[in-house]
């Protein structure tokens, strides 16, 4: 993304510094009535703003303003063109408190970086579209956050988000890709038509491999089976790949990508046209496509590589399950080499039953923090804001709810559903959508970041979709914080739960602690189930530390009726905890006075 930021006064510049280190925002410059050259190279650029903006209006993105609403419409009101064409445009006043999204609040996503800015700066964003204002679906842009794209002319789009405004019906007939949407709140405005109804086409969008309709998004679901003479140029399959989709009247925008036997991974033309539009390549062996049963087998290419397909029978294998074949093979065929359009190429098409799309797809591991919505980072809200998806636990997805907004998708799991939560995450991000896997506290610390990046390693590096994990506030932190700084010099944390490690480790681990003079916390110290591991690690702490070594208990750090207990070593009420406690256990050093929790780092003694 190219984006600036202005400020209009000299107030602005702490804010424009902030707004420098966004992802939003690469250049950033503060209004004068007369440019001053500057001399200290680590200044903030003093420009006439509507000299910037003619100069780079048109390669921009977003454009920030910081200061007055009229200000800034009077800067660009003379630059305006067209929607589909002009920067998104956002307001923001010099504390970073109100946001407000002016221009381009469709397909430059300008409404939704507002969101995430005014989480990151804890700021109010004041929304005045149509579609958010009145509770409805952004039907122009929203197919972005779904891995579609849109064809169309923007007139028709316009008609269509007008009928809406206007509160008439509008309908949608989906014939492919991924249908989670429908389960958001904006979505229960949308009537959902089973089979085309020309009366209503003018009040109707698609969602559909095909381009014969007025407004369509397009998923990636459809495969490129591709054999081809040895050197057959790019230029000529490229041609081909064109004229068999516009006579098939398949959208180019639903490729989701290429496949063929193995034989082709050094075929120059193929590789440069999937690299050119960032399609994946799927390889497969003569054997596995010789499995495949095809409508148009070919003794002459059964003789010559050793199956009776390759493209027919790649895009079968590539769409996966329950897929399709849309369209049969066909030749394409120029023997004039004097062209930079020769060769021979074989194209048919399958239609998958699941998006592909990765490149697009994101996950974001969010450490929901302990419980109440305050302690949730800037960081991680501005995640949220940017996912259509989050995946989670029940109660941690409660816990965050407030956050979420109406065109956002809720997919809840229960408590053991660990694996099929982080699978469920990935499946998603490669059909290009972006996905926030909730964890509470720290999802680096027993939470879902360990797992999910488990299974991202057995994905191709360059077909694994992006991922960032994104840091929360541990329970034990929160706990620590409320009695004091008992974690003050050197502590390690100890999971009692031997459903995943074996007890003897843990026992190995503990006793390593002890002999360390490690303050020691222990999570997941006692269930119904696991009744018996607890007093058995402190039996063995009591070996080690006296019995008068203070010890705090806490339990719901963070929500509603949280509490902290302090006890000793041998006075821990075992009945009274369970996996809802923290227990920490301080060390030779540590102090309980006042109820002040305290492990000296020695600052006194130096």
């Amino acid at each position: 993304m190219k984006g600036i930021a202005i400020g209009l006064s000299n107030t602005s510049k702490e804010i424009l510094k902030r707004l420098k280190e966004t992802e939003f925002v690469k250049e950033i410059y503060v209004a004068s009535s007369t440019y001053e050259k500057i001399k200290d190279k680590n200044s903030i650029p003093q420009i006439k703003p509507k000299e910037v903006l003619k100069e780079k209006w048109e390669e921009l993105d977003l454009i920030i303003f910081i200061g007055s609403i009229g200000a800034s419409i009077r800067l660009i009101n003379s630059f305006l063109t067209s929607k589909d064409k002009d920067p998104g445009v956002i307001v923001m006043d010099k504390k970073g408190s109100k946001v407000l999204p002016i221009i381009g609040s469709h397909q430059s996503k300008t409404q939704k970086i507002a969101f995430q800015i005014s989480e990151l700066f804890g700021g109010e964003i004041i929304e005045t579209n149509n579609s958010n204002g009145e509770n409805y679906l952004d039907l122009d842009s929203f197919g972005n956050d779904w891995g579609w794209k849109r064809s169309g002319d923007t007139k028709n789009w316009s008609k269509l988000v007008i009928k809406q405004s206007k509160k008439e019906k509008i309908f949608c007939r989906q014939l492919s890709g991924n249908n989670l949407w429908k389960t958001s709140e904006l979505a229960n405005h949308i009537n959902y038509l089973l089979e085309t109804n020309p009366n209503l086409e003018t009040s109707t969008f698609y969602v559909s491999v095909n381009c014969n309709h007025i407004n369509t998004w397009h998923p990636p679901t459809l495969w490129v089976g591709i054999g081809c003479e040895r050197d057959t140029s790019k230029d000529f399959i490229a041609d081909s790949l064109k004229k068999f989709f516009e006579s098939s009247n398949l959208s180019p925008h639903s490729i989701a990508g290429f496949a063929t036997i193995d034989i082709k991974k050094n075929e120059k033309g193929i590789l440069e046209l999937a690299e050119e539009n960032n399609f994946p390549i799927k390889f497969f062996t003569k054997e596995d496509l010789s499995k495949i049963i095809v409508p148009n087998p070919s003794n002459i290419v059964l003789n010559e590589i050793g199956t009776p397909s390759v493209a027919e029978a790649s895009c079968l294998l590539a769409a996966g399950e329950d897929s399709n074949l849309l369209q049969e093979k066909r030749i394409f065929k120029n023997k004039d080499f004097s062209t930079s359009k020769y060769g021979a190429v074989t194209i048919a098409v399958a239609e998958s039953k699941n998006q592909y799309y990765p490149a697009n797809g994101e996950i974001h591991i969010i450490g929901s923090g302990p419980g109440d919505i305050s302690f949730l980072t800037n960081n991680a809200r501005k995640a949220l804001s940017k996912c259509s998806v989050w995946v989670g636990y029940k109660m941690y997805l409660d816990l965050i709810k407030p956050l979420k907004r109406n065109d956002q998708v809720l997919i809840e799991s229960k408590l053991t559903e660990e694996k099929e939560r982080c699978r469920k995450a990935i499946n998603l991000a490669e059909q290009g959508i972006k996905v926030a896997l909730i964890s509470s506290g720290e999802s680096g610390f027993y939470g879902m970041a360990g797992l999910l990046l488990e299974l991202l390693q057995k994905i191709e590096k360059k077909y694994r979709p992006y991922f960032e994990v994104h840091p929360g506030i541990s329970s034990v932190q929160l706990a620590a914080a409320l009695s004091g700084a008992p974690l003050m010099n050197d502590f390690c944390s100890i999971s009692l739960s031997d459903k995943l490690t074996p007890w003897p480790l843990i026992e190995k681990r503990i006793k390593g602690a002890l002999l360390g003079d490690f303050v020691i916390v222990f999570f997941n110290p006692q269930s119904i189930e696991r009744n018996w591991q607890l007093k058995s690690a402190i039996d063995l702490c009591l070996k080690s530390r006296q019995g008068d070594t203070p010890v705090l208990i806490s339990r719901q750090v963070g929500r509603e009726n949280q509490s902290k207990k302090f006890f000793t070593l041998k006075t821990i009420p075992l009945k009274e905890i369970d996996m809802l406690s923290i227990i920490i256990i301080g060390n030779s050093q540590t102090t309980l006075i006042d109820e002040i929790f305290l492990t000296p780092r020695g600052y006194l003694q130096n």
